[in-house]
């Protein structure tokens, strides 16, 4: 098999159909895959096979959706950097994965060049405007008139490296298969929340190297268009929304949060939206209700990982309107039940299934889920068992399938021998008016081992003080579940995903500690 042949069913089936658009490039379907052909040949032409790595280091743009298929046409391996690393982190990223080719944007030529040098890179490309490389994209692509050899792949072959960092800060990479990728695309065909067809257009904000890109193999299988923002800023995503027509859009709260924040919905024609899909990140009852009111009753949230190949739950738009509409509030803190073709179960630390109501771990099993981590067999070890993935997410699930996140296994606070769950404790503070933003961290304490503490973002013009906003959570969660202490700062710390950096918070009260309770 090959998954271009999708992509190539398009381009004779419909090329002069918009397939991207990137500030000026338009590509049609035929141009995508007319690029993409000159691409896997030129890269062929280097002397790649199937099986070889090829790394992308870039800001979004045109070229790295030209590049996926090219690669999924030769066969060759996606090794995508996140564009926000240091310099000392892509050469590691470039050593462990055996990349052989590098293609790299004008902002990060300096720190590629430098990066190749100290790892198996043999090529450097320069996408449009950089300098410096030893080839430039435009080149690059005219190296050769011969068409690629279309390889011929088992869905057991590897096609992404999908490098993540996870809740353990350490990078990893998680094997996408082509099989992996297969699965991605009839997830994205076959559900309401996630297919993109003919006529429709999917807004891509976040780094499409990583879990932002998921739409692009299924948006270009049901012959949509992708429209690729090189970065978020709120005003420029409401503008293309507006200008494109835009019906589809993939955002992570934090994105949510800045435009609720800084943008007026009377100043933008939205109505072409058909569905906002948000996840990556817990999101507030209170948060989801202002942007329902903002974007219309087009919600739908999606939970999933680099390990599941993108979401395995949704919780639909039809379950938002119940939700807020008929009363059924307690959806609203759902991430949804199980999608298309994944078995997901909430098990104890014995791998026993543990009965609704009752808090247990996330695993999932199923064609979406990868066979481990990259030459980390260890690491693979911990996290996957029998094919299920276990991802460290604490739940609890209803008798009719709906899954509550309550936190992570690895910041649940335990404090006098109770968990306690940030997420709960949060999800309180950022009820309170005068909060716009909230972290929760277990600190170190002498009598009960950790401590609650929130560490707390206030609203423009407010003077809410730690004590008024500690009664307010006592008002509302079990004595033990309060804070006992409240930091004030002027915004959260995000680490390079766009999510809140609650291991950076935490670190900060446990420098010097002799030991860490959890």
């Amino acid at each position: 098999m090959n998954l271009a042949q999708f992509l190539r069913r398009n381009a004779v089936h419909q090329p002069n159909a918009e397939a991207v658009v990137c500030e000026q490039t338009r590509l049609t379907y035929a141009q995508l895959d007319h690029d993409s052909d000159r691409l896997a040949a030129a890269l062929q032409d280097l002397g790649l096979v199937a099986g070889d790595r090829v790394a992308t280091l870039s800001w979004n743009c045109a070229e790295l959706v030209v590049t996926e298929f090219a690669l999924y046409k030769g066969g060759l391996v996606r090794v995508p950097i996140n564009a926000r690393l240091s310099e000392g982190e892509v050469a590691h990223l470039l050593r462990e994965s055996g990349a052989r080719v590098l293609l790299a944007g004008p902002e990060h030529m300096p720190a590629a060049v430098a990066a190749a040098a100290d790892s198996p890179v043999e090529h450097v490309v320069g996408l449009p405007g950089a300098e410096g490389a030893q080839h430039s994209y435009a080149d690059f692509l005219s190296r050769t008139d011969a068409p690629p050899a279309w390889a011929q792949v088992r869905p057991e072959d590897p096609a992404v490296l999908h490098f993540t960092s996870g809740s353990t800060g350490a990078l990893k990479a998680a094997v996408q298969t082509q099989g992996n990728r297969l699965a991605l695309m009839r997830k994205s065909a076959s559900s309401p929340e996630a297919r993109v067809g003919t006529g429709q257009r999917q807004l891509l904000v976040g780094p499409i190297t990583h879990a932002s890109g998921m739409p692009i193999i299924g948006t270009a299988f049901a012959g949509g268009c992708l429209v690729v923002l090189r970065g978020f800023e709120p005003e420029q995503v409401l503008d293309t929304i507006q200008r494109e027509r835009v019906t589809h859009a993939l955002l992570i709260p934090t994105m949510i949060n800045s435009i609720l924040q800084a943008c007026s919905r009377d100043d933008f024609d939205l109505c072409s939206l058909e569905r906002v899909v948000y996840g990556a990140a817990p999101m507030t009852p209170t948060r989801i209700r202002a942007a329902w009111d903002f974007f219309g009753p087009v919600l739908a949230q999606a939970y999933g990982a680099g390990e599941t190949t993108s979401a395995v739950m949704f919780l639909t738009t039809e379950d938002h309107r119940r939700a807020i509409e008929d009363g059924e509030q307690e959806l609203l803190s759902s991430c949804g039940r199980p999608s298309t073709e994944a078995e997901v179960l909430v098990v104890d630390d014995d791998f026993r299934e543990v009965p609704p109501g009752e808090v247990g771990e996330i695993v999932v099993r199923g064609p979406e889920v990868v066979p481990g981590y990259y030459e980390a067999p260890k690491l693979t070890a911990c996290s996957f068992r029998d094919g299920w993935f276990f991802t460290g997410d604490l739940a609890t699930r209803r008798e009719d399938g709906y899954v509550f996140i309550v936190d992570r296994k690895k910041d649940m606070i335990i404090s006098g021998g109770f968990n306690i769950y940030c997420v709960e404790v949060e999800a309180v503070l950022h009820r309170h008016p005068d909060i716009c933003d909230a972290a929760v961290v277990g600190v170190p304490d002498d009598q009960w081992g950790e401590a609650v503490k929130a560490v707390a973002v206030r609203r423009r013009g407010s003077a809410v003080d730690a004590e008024s906003l500690i009664e307010f959570c006592g008002e509302r969660l079990a004595r033990m579940k309060r804070p006992r202490s409240v930091d004030f700062v002027e915004a959260l710390p995000i680490n390079q995903n766009g999510k809140i950096d609650r291991k950076a918070i935490r670190e900060t009260y446990w420098t010097g500690a002799e030991r860490r309770v959890n």
